[in-house]
């Protein structure tokens, strides 16, 4: 029998594991809290857990390439004058100029105007280039009011009231000062090179009458033609969901706690909000309840990646869905051509967060005008346009497997989730079972 002594390899705690250990080394010697970009990084219920029943003898599948499957969706028939009819129901999210470079918002309206699809402005207001390369293009209005004036209101196509968002519901924006250059500065009316953080709400209402009053100055001021959406981050979505509608909402948009963002406390990110798979089903049913669903359309964002999740959206009961972090690095962020770069900021392509910090490689998410050359618009505006045909091709892959011969037939009843907690949260049953948690027996 031999002598060696038996060795126990070291153990880290479920509860003190690697990063919270570095993370109270880092705030006990520095004093300040973490601050950086992009979504949540934990494990939550998502798209994953969730799978299609594809057609078979009890369904009948349509042919790829001899039957139709549409992708179009119109948002505004509500009350606007000129609701946006786009060609694909995948359209690209609020993030600012400041937040990005001018290249990278250029991109994202070639790249969306390829695909027949909608960009949007995000905070900071409309630049002429982005509005110039944006066919369809949502002008969104923040607690800041940062540019905000009727003129780019009516050059608009659509107007999003951005009540909150999906990484920080409850708390308002940040664009530190190493991003605040003098043309940044102008347009946001701030001192140049000065940290900013917008406010958490807005200031001339604090609840859905002052809302309802706001939407109606919006649409006098456009002559009711541009449809008004209002974005809410994930949080109680069937009452939000329900107010936005009774405040005259053309278009809700529900952003998950996946969702990304351009910079906030790390604490925020991962601990304030839910899933976008937990906040669906209830924002359905509200619209449902109010006999609004589809008359008030739907645009979810936050975690979609691949055309299975805007499937999956879609069938949840979703018009469209929104693409933020995921439109980003179709445009190249985090890209390993920028390996050595991303080693020298002591990090690696495809853990790069510090968005704030202004020295993406990329060129994205920066005004440094050096590294901002390094992105080719008309380059990464195709590149864009490339993800979201596949987007939409795989879309249509799952519809006609289902047997649809539109992407917004897609239904509930088509998915079956692979854990109990998608299950209740999505309000599909599990799979092998007829059993939805919470509400029916097996």
């Amino acid at each position: 029998m031999s002598s060696t002594p038996f060795y126990t390899p070291p153990r880290w705690s479920a509860t003190f594991d690697a990063h919270s250990v570095a993370e109270i080394h880092r705030a006990a010697q520095t004093g300040i809290y973490d601050i950086r970009g992009a979504g949540a990084k934990r494990r939550v219920p998502h798209f994953d857990d969730l799978l299609f029943l594809g057609a078979s003898i009890s369904r009948y599948p349509l042919e790829g390439y001899r039957e139709k499957c549409g992708t179009d969706v119109v948002l505004g028939t509500r009350f606007a004058k000129k609701p946006i009819h786009l060609k694909i129901p995948v359209t690209i999210a609020g993030m600012s100029f400041g937040s990005l470079s001018g290249n990278a918002k250029e991109a994202l309206g070639r790249g969306a105007s390829q695909m027949g699809t909608s960009t949007t402005t995000g905070d900071g207001g409309m630049t002429p280039e982005e509005r110039l390369s944006s066919k369809t293009l949502v002008y969104q209005l923040l607690p800041s009011r940062y540019g905000m004036n009727p003129d780019d209101l009516r050059k608009a196509d659509a107007i999003e009231v951005v009540v909150g968002q999906g990484a920080k519901p409850g708390g308002g924006g940040m664009l530190l000062g190493q991003k605040i250059t003098e043309r940044v500065a102008k347009m946001r009316t701030l001192p140049v090179g000065i940290d900013q953080r917008s406010a958490c709400r807005h200031p001339d209402w604090t609840g859905p009458d002052d809302l309802q009053i706001k939407i109606q100055e919006l649409r006098e001021i456009t002559d009711w033609e541009k449809p008004i959406y209002i974005k809410v981050g994930a949080t109680r979505p069937y009452f939000d969901t329900a107010l936005a509608v009774k405040a005259g909402a053309d278009v809700v948009v529900l952003d998950g706690m996946q969702g990304g963002t351009a910079a906030t406390q790390d604490v925020f990110i991962e601990h304030v909000g839910i899933p976008i798979l937990a906040a669906i089903r209830p924002a359905v049913q509200a619209l449902q309840d109010l006999d609004m669903h589809r008359k008030v359309q739907l645009i979810v964002s936050g975690g979609i990646r691949n055309g299975a999740d805007v499937a999956k959206a879609l069938a949840l009961g979703a018009d469209a869905v929104a693409i933020g972090t995921a439109a980003l690095i179709a445009l190249g962020d985090n890209d390993p051509h920028w390996e050595d770069d991303y080693k020298k900021l002591g990090t690696t392509a495809g853990c790069y967060d510090d968005w704030h910090e202004g020295r993406d490689p990329a060129g994205i998410t920066t005004q440094d005008p050096e590294l901002s050359k390094r992105l080719d618009p008309v380059k990464a505006g195709k590149r864009l346009a490339n993800y979201l045909a596949v987007l939409t091709m795989e879309t249509q892959i799952i519809a006609r497997a289902c047997g649809k011969s539109h992407v917004h037939n897609l239904e509930p009843d088509d998915l079956v989730a692979v854990t109990v907690e998608a299950a209740a949260m999505a309000g599909v049953p599990l799979a092998g079972t007829n059993w939805i948690p919470g509400k029916s027996g097996m």
